[in-house]
């Protein structure tokens, strides 16, 4: 697709990277930015820039990294130009943390344990909330999250450890209480 659209100007190669992509940064930046308005708005400035640079794509080694850093760049200068008390150091942030569901499998969880990873999830510091959505959520690879939040691979994979074990300590207890709640339903 980048070739097409660099070297053809061919739009629906455009449209199909859009819709590929878009969805992920758009999570993404209404993580940090937290306005599904401004994170809509970015993600257009995103594209838009990609399209003006059409003809250096070619050159880019690793698109969707290049495009999550645009869309990183574009949030950290909205953060900074609408807040007066400015801080765009991700251990600072309030990143909001975004749970989709996409496939029956993931429907059939109940509402309750989603609720209760989504509250582990909003727990965690800010750096590891985004990682963990970043590889997780969004599919990247450490070292596409590590290019992104120029962070190291390690960084990435350190915090996303501390992500997982902190949800996976909290399973056990939750599964645990529902499993009384089940005995106590079926014996009454």
């Amino acid at each position: 697709m980048q070739e097409r659209i660099a070297f053809y100007e061919d739009m629906k190669a455009y449209n199909q990277l859009f819709e590929l992509l878009s969805g992920g940064i758009f999570r993404f930046t209404y993580s940090l930015v937290k306005s599904q308005e401004v994170a809509e708005e970015i993600v257009s400035d995103v594209f838009i820039k990609m399209w003006q640079i059409r003809d250096r794509l070619p050159e880019i080694e690793n698109l969707k990294v290049y495009l999550y850093t645009i869309a990183r760049n574009f949030s950290f200068n909205y953060i900074t130009k609408h807040y007066k008390n400015t801080m765009v150091s991700l251990d600072e942030l309030d990143v909001e943390a975004v749970i989709e569901l996409n496939g029956p499998v993931e429907m059939c969880i109940s509402a309750d344990l989603i609720q209760q990873i989504g509250r582990v999830i909003r727990q965690l510091p800010p750096q590891c909330r985004l990682i963990f959505q970043l590889v997780k959520e969004e599919g990247l690879k450490y070292k596409e999250v590590a290019a992104v939040l120029e962070i190291s691979p390690l960084t990435v994979r350190n915090q996303l450890a501390i992500a997982v074990r902190k949800i996976g300590e909290m399973l056990p207890a939750y599964l645990q209480s529902g499993f009384k709640e089940i005995n106590r339903f079926s014996h009454s």
